[in-house]
């Protein structure tokens, strides 16, 4: 096979299987919509270097606001694996959450459009 520069690179693939990651489950401990917004913690920079490589890219990723469907395409994993991986994280105090509408009290609240709209540009500027 003759390689030349017109040779496809492929993009930073994940460095094991899905389910390796969350020990095969498909859901965490804490239910997160996708548009749940992440942020590390004080604890969750002091623990950095004592993290997994996928949440270190997380606890790294969130030291500003993201949500959880831009850190699943920024570490290129489907969003359930980082639903998974956010919410154990999130369970152990490496990192906050905030869910706006969706922590009312009432169970047809819809979220807010304008953080809809700032996800929805955040995914398309991927």
């Amino acid at each position: 096979m003759n390689f030349t520069d017109e040779t496809p690179v492929e993009p930073r693939g994940l460095r094991v299987r899905p389910y390796a990651l969350t020990g095969g489950r498909t859901r965490s401990a804490t239910d997160l919509p996708l548009e749940t917004i992440v942020k590390t913690t004080q604890f969750g920079r002091q623990e950095l270097t004592h993290l997994t490589l996928e949440r270190r890219d997380i606890a790294e990723l969130c030291a500003a606001p993201m949500a959880i469907a831009e850190i699943s395409a920024h570490l290129h994993v489907p969003l359930g694996v980082a639903r998974v991986l956010v919410g154990d994280m999130a369970t152990e105090g490496l990192l906050v959450t905030h869910q706006g509408a969706a922590e009312s009290s009432d169970p047809d609240a819809r979220p807010d459009a304008s953080l809809l709209e700032k996800v929805l540009h955040g995914l398309q500027s991927l």
